[in-house]
């Protein structure tokens, strides 16, 4: 038997558009790094200390913010992530 997972994107669509899900890199080394803050309380702190640890791996970070935490991330934030990176990792905490 086999079990179907179905991802759903929080951004208001009212049809979800399917994506293949792309696999992790091997390996950070090379690579840039987008660190998103949504604005939520305390992301910050999070988004600093991550920014150190991969910092002291010699891995090259971008940090990028929302506005607010209510909307999404504007077009022009996502495309500098697109257009900058490699990877990103999205920054929620309270």
């Amino acid at each position: 038997m086999t079990e179907t997972t179905v991802l759903l994107d929080p951004t208001s669509e009212r049809a979800g558009a399917m994506r293949a899900r792309k696999a992790p890199p091997p390996s950070l080394d090379g690579l840039t790094v987008g660190l998103l803050d949504i604005s939520k309380p305390r992301g910050d702190v999070f988004l600093d200390r991550l920014e150190s640890r991969l910092g002291d791996r010699g891995i090259t970070v971008e940090r990028f913010a929302k506005p607010t935490v209510a909307k999404k991330a504007p077009d022009e934030v996502i495309a500098a992530i697109v257009d900058r990176c490699d990877v990103v990792i999205e920054a929620l905490a309270d």
